[in-house]
């Protein structure tokens, strides 16, 4: 027998590597399309009620396209998904056939939502010309919250792996009674659900407005680039702050509760007060290089006073720290420094529209615009990294091992490469159907006979 559990391990070990390089290229791929498929719904909306409210037959038109964007990308979003499903019992039927009764419980009701959304999105598109204008509005509405309700479904399945409760186990570890309601509301989910639906409407938000930046720096300044702008915009600006206060929150929650991985991700090596925040450096050979060191300002944030005690490294075994404190640190200060950027653009912008009622004319404001679609989606993969490395070694925190977690069958490179190919495809498809989009309404083919239900346009 001990034969045998030694292949065993020997095998996973062996697969543990594709494993989690397959996981962690798909997922990322799949969130930003997440992203997209939670907020740009409400982006859609916003723009087709201003059309109403106003009678502005340019929102009217801006919400009609964005809504044929928005049914190709949840196209792309439901392959990537469900690949994503087949892979979580591929690859982890460890993770999946110990305890697929308590987390799945959230994966069905994501699905409730997922097919719910889909046959929303096809009546709002089908009934652009079909419905009375309150009525195509309202049609729009149940997208919005679908993907609000499946994206809190998935996220409160994945902060039950951090802070697993709402189940019972025998002797042998098998689960023997689950308990849902504790389950979707596990500890973790307060922080974690609402820090990923804001980041949706930051990535979004900030994706959609960047395409009309560059619009505009190209000297397309007319009202339709502007309005296009200035909506989606709006709504990234409004997540931002927001997202820095859960954020602070969820910080101070993960050095309670996860105290292995917030000292690696901060580097604190020893436990005490006082601790210094480093922005910056490489952790090697037990030490800081390169970074900036700023006086208790770790304990402050944490504890709102230079005398809290922080755990550091010290206090744990070796194989139960994360592997890569330098990865974790970097991706937690990017995550919070882009954060910091963006909420600096958004002040500025609020300043000068409450000001002058108009956008920022420094062409500055619109570069920075430009590029603040990709930051967004950087600070959104580097805060994966920090909660999905940061877990490790465990995918089931101090429960159940990853390496124990992993599928011992052979193979995986092959499917990973596979998987290379086929999200390569799907993103090269997708940018060009969306630029052969763009391109034929730049050149006119949305006619205005084409705008529903908006006042005629001289």
């Amino acid at each position: 027998m001990s034969g045998l559990a030694d292949l065993h391990l020997l095998a996973a070990s062996s697969q543990l590597g594709p494993a989690r390089s397959q996981m962690a290229f798909t997922l990322g791929f799949h969130i930003l399309l997440a992203c997209m498929g939670v907020a740009f719904p409400a982006i859609t909306l916003v723009a087709n009620w201003w059309g109403i409210r106003k009678n502005d037959a340019t929102a009217l038109e801006l919400a009609r396209r964005w809504s044929k964007v928005m049914g190709v990308l949840f196209a792309v979003g439901a392959i990537t998904g469900t690949v994503l499903s087949f892979e979580m019992g591929l690859l982890w039927p460890g993770l999946m056939g110990r305890f697929g009764d308590v987390f799945g419980i959230a994966f069905a009701i994501e699905g409730i939502f997922f097919f719910t959304e889909a046959i929303f999105i096809a009546i709002y598109i089908y009934g652009w010309d079909r419905l009375s204008p309150k009525a195509h509005l309202w049609s729009g509405v149940p997208i919005v919250l679908s993907g609000l309700g499946g994206a809190a479904a998935v996220v409160a399945a994945n902060s039950w792996m951090n802070q697993p409760a709402g189940f019972d186990m025998d002797a042998a570890g098998k689960v023997t009674e689950v308990r849902p309601l504790e389950v979707i509301f596990n500890g973790a989910a307060p922080y974690e659900v609402p820090h990923m639906i804001l980041a949706a409407y930051m990535v979004a938000g900030f994706t959609v407005a960047s395409v009309y930046a560059v619009g505009m720096l190209r000297g397309r300044t007319d009202r339709h680039h502007r309005l296009g702008f200035i909506i989606p915009f709006t709504v990234a600006a409004i997540a931002t702050p927001l997202q820095l206060g859960v954020g602070d929150f969820a910080a101070r929650a993960i050095a309670k509760d996860q105290p292995a991985k917030f000292a690696s991700m901060e580097y604190v090596e020893e436990t005490g007060p006082n601790q210094p925040e480093v922005i910056g450096g490489i952790y090697k050979d037990g030490e800081v290089k390169y970074g900036i060191s700023i006086p208790d300002l770790d304990s402050i944030l944490v504890g709102f006073s230079a005398d809290t005690v922080v755990k550091g490294m010290e206090e744990f075994p070796a194989e139960d720290l994360p592997p890569s404190p330098t990865l974790l640190h970097l991706a937690f200060d990017t995550m919070v420094g882009i954060g910091t950027a963006l909420m600096g653009l958004a002040l500025w912008f609020a300043f000068v529209w409450w000001r002058r009622r108009e956008l920022p004319r420094s062409r500055w404001f619109l570069r920075a615009s430009a590029v603040a679609g990709a930051a967004a989606a950087l600070a959104l993969e580097c805060g994966w990294i920090v909660t999905e490395v940061g877990r490790q070694p465990w995918v089931v925190y101090e429960i159940l091992r990853t390496e124990d977690a992993v599928t011992t069958a052979d193979g995986i490179w092959f499917t990973f490469i596979g998987s290379l190919v086929l999200y390569a495809s799907l993103g090269v498809i997708t940018v060009l159907v969306l630029r052969g989009m763009a391109r034929r309404w730049r050149e006119g083919d949305l006619k205005v006979e084409d705008v529903p239900y908006g006042p005629p346009r001289s």
